[in-house]
C-alpha cells in the first residue's frame, strides 16, 4: 500500500526537509559571526528528527492511526524548527542580510502543508474503512 497519495505527500515532505539541510545557508551578522548554521545541534536534530518521523510514518502504512499521530508530531517538530528560524533571524540586526534569511524559513512551512495533506488523506482512508465495516 505504498502507492497511496499520502505516501507521495510524505515523500515530498521528507525531500523538502532533506533539501533544507543540503542548501541551508550559514546566516551571519555584520561582523561575520555565524548566527545560524546547519551543523548547530538544535537545527541538525530538528531537521533529521523530522526526516526520521516522516520515514517511520511511511513505513507504518498498515497502522493508519499511528501514521496520523507520527504526522502530528512531525508537524509540531516543524513548527518548532520554524520558530527557531524566525527567532534567530529576528536577532540579526540590519537590512543587508534580509535576502540571506529567505528560503530556509519557507521550507518548513511547505513541509507542514504536505504533512497536513497527508493527514487529510489518512483520515479519508480511515473513514472509508469504517464505513465499509459498518456495512458488514
Amino acid at each position: 500500500m505504498l502507492q497511496r497519495i499520502q505516501t507521495v505527500y510524505l515523500i515530498i515532505s521528507a525531500l523538502i526537509m532533506g533539501a533544507l539541510y543540503i542548501w541551508f545557508p550559514a546566516v551571519q551578522n555584520e561582523t561575520g559571526v555565524v548566527i545560524l548554521d546547519r551543523s548547530e545541534p538544535l537545527v541538525f536534530g530538528l531537521i533529521f528528527g523530522s526526516i526520521a518521523l516522516t520515514v517511520i510514518s511511511i513505513l507504518s502504512f498498515k497502522k493508519r492511526q499511528r501514521q496520523f499521530v507520527f504526522n502530528r508530531l512531525n508537524i509540531i517538530l516543524n513548527f518548532v524548527l520554524l520558530g527557531v528560524f524566525v527567532y534567530r533571524s529576528l536577532t540579526i540586526s540590519g537590512e543587508t542580510l534580509v535576502s540571506e534569511k529567505g528560503i530556509g524559513v519557507l521550507l518548513p512551512v511547505i513541509s507542514i502543508v504536505f504533512l497536513v495533506l497527508a493527514n487529510k488523506a489518512i483520515k479519508r482512508d480511515e473513514d472509508l474503512v469504517k464505513s465499509v465495516d459498518r456495512l458488514r
